[in-house]
């Protein structure tokens, strides 16, 4: 196969960076843009010896790397960012013909954001550190010790910015890292690694492997020589994975899905309320934290619903690469079946497509509404991952709680109120990671992130990246035992 291919003017290499260097193999899987089902080129198609070359190239460059200060770790972190900075219409054009998402929110919020991450953990690194105490006399000093290779398996979602979510902190921490990028959106995975060579981050810091699921996934989670696992995708795949870590005891980071709510009480702004509900049509619905569980209190519900179809239809569906297109297509064949396939088990079962319900031409499947739905239903509890969001009612806080926390997930939950008592009261009481209270993703690398119940294990972000990157270590000294003073 050849080495590299050209997506949109941009070369992107499709063999695997292991070790500081290219790698080919013989099996190769074929990259689709969801756009217009057109091929891009054939990926190298790992499998277990590309997995035992990876982590072995990640083990010898450990010991070098964990060494490395802090200060230069940092400084290689801000070169990687400089290097994105630099390359953000080609990683923006590239992403979005592999994967479908937006090119104007690629190019002014998705890649930016990129180099954020890593400018982000490369000063946090730097601040990172508990003060000495004492007990009894003796003091206790804290640690933040490299833990070692780490794998990390990333979403088709979001690809690089989900990816560096990980990346960063785990480089910052001192570990080095595996990365297997999802394989329906594996290009900018690729392009990575050579900002991050070009950068000067040494041979084996970073390596990116490509191949399809439990075919190269089994070999590294299983792996006794990988310290982390982080991995951002589906419940089964995770108990897939945690099943393979467990004979190491690997420690996990898992963020996994949701089926989120999204609270509209009576006293809401109703225009930032239809405001936020629309905008969970977001990437064609292909959003992990999306508030697809409309909860709509009943004097508003009837208001809510007209204003709420007049602004989606107004939506444009197309060609992401267009400027003015709102939703893009879905991401793969498989994908708008499955989403096909909730969608007419719902109507068959008595739920009513107020708007959309049906596919278009292509891989686009029309911004679907549905009401008339149980909440032991199907569509109401299981994660749709595309445009469709479903409308349910309630008679106050109690039953909006009540329906809120009703489901297995816990990732995220939106209040629309007026009412600020009535904001901390329901905040309080939902099961979620993350609470937005009129406004919706606002994300700070500063605070925690993850899930309850299945909706995932751990949280990313500031100091909690780093708790879970790092093996904390607890230094004590005693007061008095010296032969000499060194000064």
């Amino acid at each position: 196969m050849p080495d590299n291919i050209t997506v949109a003017g941009v070369a992107v290499d499709t063999r695997h960076w292991i070790g500081g260097r290219r790698v080919a193999c013989a099996d190769t899987f074929t990259d689709h843009s969801p756009i217009d089902g057109s091929v891009l080129g054939e990926i190298a198609r790992g499998g277990p010896a590309e997995a035992e070359a990876a982590v072995a190239a990640a083990r010898d460059a450990f010991p070098a790397w964990a060494a490395t200060s802090r200060t230069e770790r940092a400084r290689l972190l801000h070169a990687i960012a400089d290097g994105v900075e630099k390359r953000i219409e080609e990683l923006a054009i590239v992403e979005t013909t592999d994967n479908g998402a937006l090119l104007r929110s690629h190019r002014r919020g998705v890649m930016p954001r990129v180099a954020h991450n890593f400018r982000f953990f490369a000063d946090w690194l730097l601040r990172l550190d508990h003060e000495d105490f004492e007990t009894r006399g003796h003091t206790n000093h804290v640690s933040w010790d490299p833990a070692g290779p780490c794998v990390l398996i990333t979403p088709w979602n979001a690809p690089l910015m989900l990816a560096t979510w990980k990346v960063a902190p785990a480089l910052a921490a001192g570990n080095t890292v595996v990365l297997k990028p999802a394989e329906w959106s594996p290009l900018t995975a690729s392009l990575l690694a050579d900002i991050a060579a070009e950068a000067g981050l040494p041979a084996g810091v970073l390596n990116v492997v490509q191949g399809y699921g439990s075919e190269i996934g089994d070999a590294l989670t299983s792996h006794s020589d990988v310290r982390r696992i982080s991995f951002t995708g589906s419940v089964p795949t995770a108990r897939r994975i945690a099943a393979s870590a467990a004979g190491n005891l690997t420690p996990l980071s898992l963020e996994l899905g949701g089926k989120s709510p999204l609270l509209v009480f009576a006293d809401a702004d109703l225009d930032l309320a239809v405001d936020l509900a629309v905008e969970q049509y977001d990437n064609a619905g292909q959003v992990c934290l999306a508030g697809t569980r409309l909860l709509v209190e009943e004097p508003v519900a009837e208001e809510f619903t007209r204003r709420f179809v007049e602004k989606a239809s107004a939506l444009t569906q197309g060609d992401p690469r267009d400027e003015a297109t709102d939703i893009g297509p879905n991401i793969h064949p498989r994908q708008l079946e499955k989403i096909d396939g909730f969608v007419q088990r719902a109507v068959a079962a008595g739920a009513r497509a107020v708007i959309g319900g049906h596919r278009k031409d292509g891989q686009y499947y029309a911004p679907t509404l549905l009401t008339d739905v149980a909440q032991d239903s199907e569509i109401v509890q299981e994660e749709v991952f595309g445009p469709i969001l479903t409308l349910q009612t309630f008679a106050g806080e109690d039953e909006a709680v009540r329906l809120a926390n009703d489901t297995r997930f816990g990732l995220a939950a939106t209040v629309a109120t007026g009412d600020r008592e009535r904001a901390e009261r329901v905040s309080a009481r939902l099961v979620a990671g993350t609470v937005w209270v009129n406004c919706f993703f606002v994300r700070d690398l500063q605070a925690p992130f993850g899930g309850s119940r299945q909706s995932g294990v751990g949280r990313e972000g500031g100091t909690w990246s780093f708790d879970f990157y790092c093996d904390l270590k607890n230094t004590v000294t005693a007061p008095k035992g010296w032969n000499q003073d060194h000064g």
